[in-house]
């Protein structure tokens, strides 16, 4: 396909009906003046002059190069735009990307047609706004999102609190920390700064009061109108990613075109991502954008509705430059070819394990699992290119009470969601219960297939929670994570089941002991896939950004115990380096320290402390953020403190304290 000639403008100011001013950096071709082209909008809090830049570089240019206007715009409050910015995916948000595409179909450039795109929070905010129904929005792309803000994001899951809600608190507190460039915004760069941080939300405080799911979480939950969606969706996932069930559930509910592509992939767009192999996403995405924006016949709706990559069974490590696999299709999802096998819990009451069994049998098993299970765990969404992914589970099978199916005698294709139903009683009014599917490896290893959660209080509603009776039997239901993983002939399934998952989630406030009377265990089983069923393009990009290193990356993870306190303490640092554009000189760095320590018999002495660094601007002129955060508990409450201080040449501008105690609500 020949490309255009393609134009860039650094910073097109793009007004809101509120005279805010919000800039956008935009690539079009040379020649859209005289032959108007459809809009692509990706609107985003991460800044585009030093944020998203490398992400940006590889695929804008090369998407306006093939007849488009590629928009990418900086949310009010970040980067060079104005306005101040108050929490996620708000009304205010959503109205201005629907304004910034209002604006955009009415450029003289500009066919008529938009799309909207993005990864993480411009997934989100894609899919949001598509159920606004903006006049001209025809087509979406959305990567590593959700459809639920409250049961499948980064805040809660199965009604356990997350500590990626706390993490990422601390994380929006330094990302939206640092000022705008001076060279684009001129002398108002300081006042703009002056005023972010003084309105600086500590986001800790709405994400841990809301702890059920209320109207807080149902506002951009797409899943509460799928019929809302009218635009065409591809949606693209990672099975390493913590964002892998949303392609299902849109791929199962929209009514609109919709089509989705999971691959083996960490919290990446998969023309970069990692694990390998990736694919040509770019190309694949100029398919959907062709057919829906220019209406030319590119076949993607005869694609198959669902892509997958099947995962060989693998040793664990806590990094993969690839998984080795092959690409299955469904023309159709759900799928007639996926058949559910259900297997019985059996136990031997003797070491308080048991097997897994196609006919029913006697069932009793007590879990109470030392407050240190969960260590092997892995990162929620692995973002680093390092060692985030799940390590060898059998130290945290060694805290869990187990269920062992026979070896396997064939091989078994496990796509779908697994689910296991359990009839169980509580000697504590709280508790929580972690599911992990494992393989278990003739190499002695136990690998994590998926896994699930339930905080019990939330057995029956997520949005009216209550306490149970203790050593009251009832029936639940643990819902695993969607994945596409062949188990291979001599391996045995095993299920892991624990009362805590640190430093994955929250602890309940006191030990708890489960009693499982019934259980079993239901396996979406597909036909064995002997070869690839469908093949994608080798990636194709732009130039990459060109920058000059001044501090490598790198990430470590670390699990230590602290001999004189009994605390063991897991360690993670991500250093995302330090660059300078070779372009326009801007210097833009980033680094994040984070602790997590809990006793083992403990669950009242967790605590975490995090430290993020941002550093950034020119030979004349360099400023730098730090964010400490730190929170722990008691019975009755969680406490969350933070400190945010900015320097302008190593001179303290600003320094400012939060804190909050807030009310444990049946976490």
């Amino acid at each position: 396909m020949s490309t255009l000639k393609v134009i860039e403008q650094a910073d097109v100011g793009i007004v809101m009906p509120d005279g805010c001013r919000l800039s956008a950096r935009i690539w079009m071709p040379e020649n859209a003046q005289s032959s108007p082209v459809p809009a692509i909008i990706e609107h985003l809090p991460y800044r585009k002059r030093d944020g998203t830049i490398a992400r940006d570089e590889l695929g804008h240019p090369y998407t306006a190069a093939r007849g488009y206007a590629c928009i990418r715009v900086d949310m009010r409050g970040n980067g060079e735009s104005e306005g101040l910015m108050d929490d996620e995916y708000t009304p205010q948000e959503l109205q201005d990307a629907c304004d910034v595409i209002a604006w955009a179909i009415k450029q003289p450039w500009c066919s008529g047609s938009a799309g909207m795109m993005g990864i993480s929070w411009g997934g989100f905010n894609s899919l949001q706004v598509a159920a606004l129904q903006p006049q001209g929005l025809k087509a979406i792309i959305t990567v590593c999102s959700t459809v639920d803000r409250f049961a499948d994001d980064i805040h809660y899951k199965g009604g356990c609190l997350l500590t990626e809600n706390i993490g990422w608190a601390a994380n929006m507190l330094s990302y939206s920390s640092r000022p705008p460039d001076p060279v684009l915004v001129g002398d108002q760069w300081q006042n703009m700064w002056t005023e972010r941080l003084k309105h600086m939300p500590f986001l800790a405080s709405p994400w841990l009061n809301q702890q059920r799911r209320s109207d807080y979480w149902k506002h951009g939950s797409v899943c509460e109108d799928y019929a809302a969606i009218n635009a065409a969706v591809l949606s693209v996932g990672g099975w390493h990613d913590g964002y892998r069930n949303t392609i299902s559930h849109l791929v199962t509910n929209l009514h609109s075109p919709v089509k989705g592509i999971v691959g083996p992939w960490i919290h990446k767009y998969p023309h970069y991502a990692a694990p390998q192999p990736a694919i040509g996403f770019l190309q694949e995405s100029l398919r959907w954008w062709d057919r829906w924006l220019k209406d030319i016949d590119t076949g993607v709706e005869k694609d198959p509705a669902y892509r997958a990559w099947l995962m060989d069974s693998v040793k664990p490590e806590r990094w993969l430059d690839e998984r080795p696999g092959r690409w299955i299709s469904e023309a159709n999802w759900p799928s007639n070819n996926i058949t559910t096998t259900t297997l019985h819990f059996h136990t031997d009451n003797e070491n308080n394990s048991g097997q897994l069994d196609s006919q029913e049998g006697h069932c009793t098993l007590h879990v109470s699992s030392s407050q240190i299970c969960g260590a092997s765990s892995g990162e929620y969404f692995p973002f680093a290119f390092g060692p985030e992914l799940p390590d060898d589970q059998l130290t945290d099978d060694a805290l869990s009470t187990r269920v062992d199916s026979a070896l396997l005698t064939e091989p078994a294709d496990i796509v779908g969601a697994p689910s296991i139903r359990i009839t169980l009683s509580c000697d504590k009014p709280m508790g929580q219960i972690v599911v992990r599917l494992c393989d278990l490896r003739p190499d002695g290893s136990s690998a994590l297939i998926t896994a699930g959660m339930l905080n019990l209080a939330h057995r029956d509603s997520f949005e009216n929670p209550s306490q149970m009776k203790p050593d009251e039997a009832f029936d639940t239901r643990v819902i695993l994570d969607q994945i596409a993983y062949r188990i291979p002939a001599g391996h045995r399934l095993r299920v892991s089941i624990s009362t805590s998952y640190w430093p994955f989630i929250w602890p309940s406030p006191e030990q708890a002991t489960l009693t499982i009377t019934k259980g079993s265990l239901s396996l979406p089983v597909r036909n064995i896939a002997d070869q690839a069923e469908v093949t994608f393009p080798p990636p194709e990009t732009s130039e990459p950004w060109q920058t000059e290193t001044l501090r490598a990356a790198s990430s470590a993870r670390e699990v230590t115990n602290d001999s004189s306190t009994g605390q063991q303490i897991t360690k993670i640092e991500n250093d995302f380096g330090e660059n300078r554009d070779l372009q326009h000189g801007l210097i833009s760095g980033s680094r994040v320290t984070e602790h997590w320590s809990i006793h083992p018999d403990d669950p009242l002495s967790a605590t975490s402390n995090i430290h993020w660094e941002q550093t950034g601007g020119r030979e004349q002129w360099f400023w730098k953020t730090e964010v400490a955060m730190q929170t722990r508990c008691d019975g009755n409450y969680l406490y969350v403190d933070a400190q945010l201080s900015a320097y302008n040449d190593d001179k303290l501008i600003f320094d400012n304290r939060y804190s909050d105690k807030i009310e444990r609500q049946f976490i």
